[in-house]
């Protein structure tokens, strides 16, 4: 962990819905086609560090274009998300799961890295990202989102070993799909497991966190940084820390000081401000940034960052504001002098 002159700021789904710039591009094409077009996915990946300044891009694409490329057909439906129309539910149905080759099934994201590390030109880290076996099988397994994801608890309670199966061949696919992401130029990853929380502690345990495990053991990286964000998982720290990841991203539910206190350096940390804070003024925004600041305390070792996604009816001079606030308040926490980039490295 290198000491920064700041803090560094980026914003999970900084390049959305949000941004007026991005709105233009999808009146013109779906979410899919800007996914699978590698021109559109970098322009729109870089559109948050030219318009809000953030200290990092994060690729543009879909935590479900893994089970896609492994034989199974979603649509993305505005206002309703994404829908599979055959979701797996027997042991027939995982048969369509094939082993993805990411360099070809997925190659438009490589595409895109590329293209976004050429365009970036060294500015800012580049990130990369997947979800995690559990969240996909939330997914694959529901066939949409869901409010009390019954049917993929109905499996892993009453098909265990079914459940198991299906998540073995996820972590697989994500593994090789991370490792690709790093071989085709990302400098960092993210994993988000954003149902984690769905789960008690025990079966967290079980149906997700031994599979991020292994898939952070078997990514092929150098120097790139394993960002662990796992939603509603704020029970045990220790556990999060303990996996191989270099960074924990924390929801808003829990003090980043306390965790930090916890962890004694463990990990860097990642978060945690409420995304409907930038809904408020710029001043009530720029107490937000200060109380979280001032909760981690001195030196490095924080990315800021919200505590989930930014909501897609933000107003974009908010998000600004916070990411100036940041970069300005955080000066007092930080007596080194260094690169911003040093926690991510370009």
């Amino acid at each position: 962990m290198e000491e920064t002159n700041r803090t560094p700021v980026w914003i999970m789904r900084q390049a959305g819905r949000y941004l007026p710039q991005y709105r233009a591009i999808r009146e013109k094409y779906d979410f899919l086609t800007m996914c699978k077009t590698p021109e559109l996915a970098a322009q729109v990946t870089i559109q948050p560090i030219d318009l809000i300044e953030v200290d990092a891009a994060i690729i543009f694409s879909d935590i479900l274009v893994i089970p896609e490329a492994m034989g199974m057909h979603f649509e993305m439906h505005e206002g309703k998300g994404p829908m599979f129309h055959n979701p797996i539910r027997t042991r027939e149905d995982v048969k369509q799961l094939k082993r993805i080759d990411p360099m070809k099934d997925l190659v438009f994201v490589m595409d895109a890295i590329s293209l976004s590390k050429k365009e970036l030109n060294g500015r800012v880290p580049l990130i990369g990202f997947s979800g995690s076996p559990w969240t996909l099988l939330t997914y694959i397994v529901e066939g949409s989102g869901s409010k009390n994801f019954a049917t993929v608890k109905r499996m892993v309670y009453d098909n265990p070993a079914l459940a198991h199966e299906i998540l073995n061949k996820l972590t697989e696919a994500v593994a090789d799909y991370l490792s690709a992401q790093i071989e085709s130029g990302v400098n960092a990853i993210q994993i988000f497991d954003t149902w984690g929380g769905i789960l008690s502690p025990g079966d967290f345990e079980e149906f997700s966190l031994q599979y991020i495990t292994k898939i952070i053991s078997l990514i092929k990286k150098k120097n790139e940084p394993i960002i662990l964000f796992a939603k509603g998982v704020n029970y045990n720290p220790l556990k999060l820390a303990s996996i191989g990841a270099d960074v924990i991203g924390l929801d808003w539910t829990i003090e980043i000081g306390k965790v930090r206190n916890i962890l004694e350096g463990k990990t860097a940390l990642q978060g945690n401000m409420d995304p409907t804070i930038l809904y408020a003024n710029k001043e009530r925004i720029k107490k937000e940034v200060i109380k979280i600041l001032k909760s981690y305390g001195n030196g490095g070792g924080h990315i800021f960052n919200l505590g989930h996604g930014i909501l897609p009816d933000v107003d974009p001079d908010n998000a600004k504001a916070m990411v100036n606030f940041v970069k300005k308040e955080s000066l007092f926490y930080h007596k080194k002098e260094s690169s911003i980039k040093g926690i991510i490295n370009v």
